[in-house]
């Protein structure tokens, strides 16, 4: 089939190199042109797709990268994953409006359309096919297949791949439904049916809340037990041992990625317009997650104090910019919000992170360098953010003056504290 994949980026590339590998012909649309050429000379920006996977791709003849619409034209299936960013608390849909806009002008009885970028419940059905029916002239589940199927990328995570993770799916009507389900079914080993988009949309959410609100509370855990002398970490450890009913969530200097950060607030902000009541949980959920960045900063002040030192001018390296270990995520990353207040607070400020491409959205005031032992030695304390395989632990300990690890990948001992 001629498959249109909309959005090159993590879940979008993953999901039409995988297309193409299997047989379809597949057009990568993207609207980022320096994105594109990239694709195009076979060089990869996602940890999970290596850059031989897409050259191979690319001289099969069974992808193209593109930034033209007019090569959308004539798909069989298309599939769109484009950005669901917050703005000012609102959900911002014009990347799938203009992406249905777009497809619309192609569509043809018979093809399917899919939408994978995560958003409130009730989207496909009342926000999405209305722009491809008005668009086109023809109508959802009578002339063309339609469906949702929530994307469940975990950037990073080298078992559960793209093919490995069951893939939840959904069509407004049992046509659209089979031939959603029949396309997945050539690219992942299971898929997971529900009986409509609205399913599929909170099932999405339902997953990252959950993680979202566990989070949160281990880190609010953390913060008093910080305070109370108290080891999380290994009350962590051995509430772990229980084989039943509790399941090991990790504090942190904050979340990121665009799950966590953003996504729950999209069924908070539906359940508010709709319903008009709060959801509680995950109000305070974001309030505690988004305010770890600042208990990470007065932390490090903390250090200083003991010492009887200054935060101003004094040197900061921190190893990690990422959002999470062992990729180059930094969307939404609690580490680029630590090092503009740490930079506020006057500190000289370096970061390491041989994941996190050049031209990150960072403070200009940001030095990037290599986590040499000259640099671990020379700055008066490190902050692990993202505890990367490839960063030299042994070479860390040896060499740092003092470590706040906040992921606790560092052994115990004097000169190193755990969040």
């Amino acid at each position: 089939m001629r498959v249109v994949v909309v959005g090159q980026g993590y879940v979008g590339l993953p999901l039409a190199i995988r297309a193409a590998e299997v047989g379809h012909e597949v057009i990568g649309y993207d609207v980022d042109s320096r994105r594109v050429k990239s694709l195009s000379a076979g060089e990869s920006f996602v940890e999970d797709v290596s850059s031989e996977r897409i050259r191979t791709a690319l001289d099969s003849g069974a992808y193209r990268a593109s930034e033209s619409a007019r090569d959308c034209g004539g798909f069989d299936v298309a599939v769109v994953t484009v950005p669901t960013p917050l703005h000012e608390g609102t959900p911002d849909l014009r990347y799938i409006k203009e992406s249905a806009v777009t497809l619309a002008r192609y569509l043809r009885p018979g093809a399917t359309v899919v939408l994978e970028s995560t958003t409130y419940p009730g989207t496909t059905q009342e926000l999405f096919a209305p722009i491809l029916e008005d668009g086109s002239g023809l109508t959802a589940g009578r002339d063309f297949h339609l469906g949702y199927s929530p994307e469940r990328i975990d950037p990073g995570n080298a078992v559960w791949g793209f093919k490995e993770t069951p893939k939840v799916v959904s069509g407004v009507d049992a046509a659209s439904l089979e031939a959603v389900q029949d396309f997945y079914a050539g690219l992942v080993d299971t898929t997971v049916p529900v009986s409509s988009p609205k399913e599929a949309e909170l099932a999405k959410l339902l997953e990252n809340t959950f993680r979202h609100v566990n989070i949160a509370l281990v880190n609010e855990i953390a913060m008093f037990a910080h305070h109370l002398d108290i080891d999380v970490w290994q009350a962590i450890d051995a509430a772990s041992t229980k084989p039943f009913g509790f399941m090991r969530f990790t504090p942190g200097p904050g979340v990121g990625g665009h799950c966590l950060p953003i996504d729950p607030s999209y069924l908070s902000w539906r359940v508010q317009r709709e319903l008009g009541q709060s959801f509680r949980f995950v109000e305070l959920a974001n309030d505690i997650n988004s305010h770890m960045p600042e208990y990470v900063a007065r932390r490090i002040g903390d250090l200083f104090n003991e010492r009887r030192r200054s935060v101003n001018g004094s040197r900061i390296l921190l190893l990690g910019l990422a959002y999470k270990k062992n990729t180059g995520d930094a969307r939404e990353s609690p580490a680029l919000r630590i090092s503009q207040l740490l930079l506020d607070m006057g500190a000289q400020v370096k970061a390491a992170d041989p994941h996190v491409v050049e031209g990150l959205p960072v403070d200009t005031r940001l030095v990037r360098v290599e986590p040499t032992a000259q640099e671990l030695a020379a700055a008066d304390v490190v902050v692990l953010l993202a505890d990367h395989d490839s960063f030299d632990y042994e070479l860390v300990a040896e060499h740092a003056r003092f470590v706040l690890d906040c992921r606790r990948r560092l052994p115990s001992g004097p000169t190193i504290e755990v969040l």
